[in-house]
């Protein structure tokens, strides 16, 4: 049997950084009021002229020195910001990287997007079809955040973060476990962006609503639906996986708050001090969250070879995601 394992980790934010005090200069909010609602006191945003490509390829060129290979036979990228609408980012991504005539293409699952790309990746190396892939969660969130709205300005951050995934045998550590997927479209809008698709097109005969060009969250509903969806998909990943919670060494949730982190805790009744966070210093950057966390928890040494860890992942759609490895021995490139 194969499986797909996680054979390199790269990761890449941005160098300029938002705090808090430069926020709470222009909105009507408060560095107190982040910090405990949030868990937010830096962010890294692009500069002008950048875009989710430029990080991406920074990360996954990481990723393959992780690795210690030139390339790989294809790319997935999860995003909510693609470069364009059309065509998908991820081709130009590997075309920067050396790779072509490989396929590419872009997932569209909002912050659950690095666990679904998880997913694809490993069902496309266990069918046979790819030897190796990339999968990149890479988002620019300031490109779509409005800036005069502190109920989502203060939240997001840019970034990227990288994977190699290659075929090996389900024992071997690094092996993804099995998965547990879902979505909800009933409750589309909660999460949202409204202008510039095919529903209100982007054209001078079409003028949006005001403010509709920007990303939207309907906060408290979120929350009801992120702690209850990812706990849901932790407890049947592990319980697929042959596990008991107690058995989780580490969890990397998706970065979205500190406060869903602390109830997704006390719903799967793991530890808080097992939960790798870096929200902190980044803020939530929604397909990246879950890659630049690893990569956090490899530098700060909380992810050790040898541990079982949970991935899990809420989103726009609505979306959820999760599935288990055991942490294999791999380093970071710089």
């Amino acid at each position: 049997m194969r499986a797909a394992v996680v054979a390199g980790l790269g990761s890449w934010l941005p160098p300029r950084v938002v705090t808090n005090d430069e926020l709470i200069a222009r909105l009507d909010t408060t560095d107190e009021w982040i910090r405990s609602r949030i868990g937010v006191v830096t962010r890294h945003v692009i500069e002008p002229g950048a875009a989710t490509s430029d990080l991406s390829v920074e990360a996954a060129r990481r990723a393959l020195r992780s690795a210690g290979v030139p390339g790989v036979g294809g790319v997935i990228l999860a995003t909510t910001t693609p470069d364009r609408p059309c065509p998908a980012t991820a081709p130009e991504i590997a075309s920067r990287l050396g790779l072509i005539d490989v396929p590419a293409f872009d997932i569209a699952a909002v912050c659950t997007g690095f666990v679904y790309g998880l997913g694809v990746g490993a069902g496309l190396i266990t069918a046979g079809i790819a030897d190796s892939l990339l999968v990149v969660g890479g988002d620019a969130y300031s490109t779509i955040l409005n800036p005069q709205d502190r109920t989502t300005s203060v939240i997001f951050g840019d970034g990227a973060g990288a994977v190699v995934l290659r075929a090996g045998s389900p024992d071997e550590p690094g092996a993804l476990g099995p998965f547990d997927l879902g979505s909800d479209g009933r409750l589309a809008d909660l999460i949202t962006v409204r202008a510039g698709g095919s529903r209100q097109r982007s054209s001078r005969d079409v003028v949006p609503p005001p403010g509709d060009e920007f990303f939207q969250m309907e906060g408290r509903q979120v929350f009801a639906n992120a702690v209850a969806r990812m706990s849901e998909a932790s407890r049947n990943a592990v319980k697929r996986q042959g596990w008991a919670a107690s058995e989780v060494d580490r969890v990397i949730a998706h970065q979205a708050n500190v406060r869903i982190l602390d109830a997704v805790s006390a719903e799967l009744d793991v530890p808080r001090d097992r939960f790798v966070s870096n929200i902190t210093d980044v803020g939530n950057t929604s397909a990246a969250s879950i890659p630049l966390a690893l990569a956090h928890g490899v530098r700060t040494g909380e992810l050790r070879a040898g541990q079982k860890v949970l991935l899990t992942a809420f989103g726009g759609g609505l979306t959820w995601g999760a599935t288990t490895l055991v942490w294999p021995e791999l380093s970071l490139a710089e």
